[in-house]
């Protein structure tokens, strides 16, 4: 029953963000500064987590690939696939969920605590399309663009670790990257990307504007939110796995 309740004020909050705009130039100077909070002040760490994957994934790929029948060059095969097709939407959108997703609740718990929420609805402002719309919105544009630039550097952190560690040479990986390249992986890898753009977005928005109490229920807020994200980014990549594949 709990779940019931959750549910249609999630979907009455999605409702309520479609309505036309007080003011576009606000709307816009909203939505582009959270496209930076969101999505360039994520960047470092996607850098970091992609480079490192890539990397790890040609070293353990390559040990566990030690039959002399297969050609050195199905590494970066793989490498290139499990990047594309989970490593790069999958953990990439986990590690954002912690990072946006906690910054998206607490900031709505504190305006919400703090009753800024409540004196901009009497100013006749809609909270719900001011507060809400632009963040859904900016991890809708930025967090696919991530999910791009993760895979290029999980590919190129592969790539640098073949060649670092002798496994095998630029010239081997490259042939390797190009042979058998299916380019549904890179849309189904977006269809992803979008899908947990908007669970990142729209539930730790949805526990931080329903928020009541302190600055204890504000962590805790941001906590249960980065836990449903989390779990919900999961069950839709497996529904998402089994229907597109």
């Amino acid at each position: 029953m709990l779940f019931f309740n959750h549910f249609g004020a999630f979907i009455l909050m999605i409702k309520g963000m479609f309505s036309k705009p007080e003011n576009y130039r606000m709307y816009w100077k909203e939505l582009m500064h959270q496209c930076t909070e969101l999505g360039i002040g994520s960047l470092g760490i996607v850098a970091i987590i992609s480079v490192f994957i890539g990397a790890v994934s040609t070293v353990q790929t390559a040990y566990q690939l030690v039959s002399p029948l297969v050609p050195i060059s199905t590494i970066a095969q793989i490498v290139r696939d499990t990047v594309i097709l989970e490593f790069a939407p999958t953990l990439t959108c986990i590690v954002l969920a912690g990072v946006a997703g906690s910054k998206i609740a607490s900031e709505l718990g504190n305006m919400r605590v703090s009753e800024q929420i409540d004196a901009l609805e009497i100013m006749g402002i809609n909270t719900k399309a001011y507060l809400i719309m632009p963040k859904i919105l900016a991890c809708l544009i930025m967090i696919p663009l991530l999910v791009v630039i993760s895979m290029t550097l999980g590919i190129w952190g592969g790539r640098f670790a073949g060649q670092a560690t002798g496994i095998m040479s630029y010239e081997v990986f490259d042939r390797g990257l190009l042979s058998d390249f299916i380019p549904f992986n890179v849309g189904f890898a977006l269809t992803k990307a979008y899908t947990f753009a908007f669970i990142i977005s729209a539930i730790p928005a949805y526990y931080g504007y329903h928020v009541k109490g302190g600055a204890l229920e504000i962590g805790q807020s941001s906590t249960r939110a980065v836990v449903t994200s989390c779990v919900t980014i999961l069950l839709a990549d497996y529904l998402l796995a089994a229907l597109l594949l």
